[in-house]
């Protein structure tokens, strides 16, 4: 592991020394306990569930992403850990508040260079502690790669890639992806229309980079007029030339983010719709509507229209950062008549399709994070969705907070699975 050759870096990277030799001592005393407790624990489990849905087999040869190894040091409320994991699927079973989701996370920093939770590194640092790294041995078509992200407070964050330190976060994105589905996946249905737009330009900015580059400088385009705005509204002057320089900037990249959106919904919504429908078994009907005011009004006209507007409210009014997409259950709303069975069986196939859009585009499968997935999905939803978690969605993570039901589960399938108890930053491999 190479840190800049600054002093601070030098500082940074003796934490990260010590940070490890300190997994090192942890993983030699928790093999011990590991040692101990294995015959108290779960015995290994054996799923059995047979499909015979060609569209559902196990396809062997496809390559995928795998998270073989992960080392983390005061991430959260770990102090160190050191674990290797299963290829296909692996479990996490522990109270609520044991540190499940964590570990989770730890792997999510390693797709999207942040947490999936937290808005800010910093939040991610234990406890008493002034630093965190987190490192993972990656393994995609056959080659090894590692992935190192420290934090220091005070200090830039630090991504590397095989020992290469990334200059821009973005750069990493879509390289190793990960798909999570998690509790609060139902804001993405109740909440406003950020978080949507948010969950779809995220999915496009993994397979498609032009677009991640364009929303970036169309944010900061965003950012930097409303900036103006605010200015012209305080000074009580207008100067025109100058918001029409932000203005000719924001037309083009709008129009393409615009056109990028409208294409992948197209390619999306019948794979989504695929996947609600198994997982209702086609018992009723969703879908999803892309709106924006682009569909009718050139960028151009619509800023040039909504100048004054803009200047009263301090802020841009027209553009994709405005756009919304409808999550729909029948005739009507999802958010107003979805029951919650129907919103978790909507905001799963979404994901869902979210992994299988990836895998078009990437030729390989995404790492699949589950996390308490089975909690308001009837049995009915969960047997078929352990249908799909039998066949072809490569390495994936569990957590659930009532092991009986687990291991329940998971023996209806015809895979085996690596089971991690989790309490409190601990971890016993059963």
């Amino acid at each position: 592991m190479l840190f800049l050759a600054t002093e601070a870096a030098g500082s940074f990277f003796a934490l990260v020394v010590a940070a490890i030799s300190l997994i090192l001592k942890w993983s030699c005393e928790n093999r011990t306990r590991t040692n101990i407790s294995q015959t108290n624990h779960l015995k290994p489990l054996k799923f059995h569930l047979v499909s015979n849905r060609k569209d559902h087999e196990l396809s062997v040869n496809r390559s995928s992403v795998l998270i073989e190894k992960l080392q983390i040091a005061n991430f959260k409320n770990y102090e160190a850990a050191n674990l290797d994991f299963s290829s296909k699927i692996n479990v996490l079973i522990g109270r609520n508040g044991s540190g499940k989701t964590n570990l989770l996370d730890a792997i999510y920093y390693l797709s999207f260079t942040r947490s999936a939770f937290n808005s800010s590194d910093y939040q991610n640092i234990r406890h008493g502690e002034n630093n965190f790294f987190v490192k993972g041995s990656i393994r995609l078509d056959d080659r090894a790669h590692e992935l190192l992200c420290g934090i220091q407070t005070g200090q830039k964050k630090n991504f590397r890639e095989n020992g290469a330190e990334y200059q821009k976060m973005s750069d990493h994105i879509g390289k190793y992806p990960v798909v999570l589905m998690a509790p609060d996946d139902v804001d993405l249905i109740r909440e406003g229309s950020e978080s949507r737009r948010k969950f779809f330009d995220s999915i496009i900015s993994q397979i498609d980079k032009v677009y991640l580059e364009n929303l970036i400088r169309y944010n900061h385009f965003v950012k930097q007029r409303n900036g103006l705005l605010k200015m012209f509204y305080e000074s009580g002057t207008t100067d025109w030339i100058a918001l029409e320089s932000y203005d000719q900037g924001l037309a083009p990249l709008g129009t393409a983010l615009y056109n990028r959106r409208e294409v992948f919904v197209q390619e999306f919504l019948p794979v989504f719709r695929k996947y609600y429908n198994f997982l209702v078994d086609e018992r009723e009907t969703a879908y999803l509507e892309y709106s924006s005011g682009l569909r009718n009004t050139p960028f151009s006209e619509g800023l040039l229209k909504s100048r004054n507007k803009d200047l009263e409210l301090q802020r841009t009014s027209f553009g994709i950062h405005r756009d919304e997409f409808e999550f729909r259950l029948g005739d009507g709303d999802m958010k107003r008549l979805g029951s919650q069975g129907q919103q978790k069986s909507f905001v799963v196939a979404l994901k869902l399709a979210q992994f299988d859009i990836i895998k078009n585009h990437k030729g390989f499968d995404p790492v699949l994070l589950m996390d308490d997935i089975f909690d308001k999905l009837d049995d009915d939803r969960i047997t078929r969705l352990l249908e799909l978690i039998k066949g072809d969605l490569g390495q994936l993570f569990i957590t659930d907070a009532r092991p009986d039901r687990t291991q329940d589960l998971l023996r209806q399938v015809d895979l085996s699975a690596s089971v991690f108890a989790v309490e409190k930053g601990n971890i016993t491999k059963q």
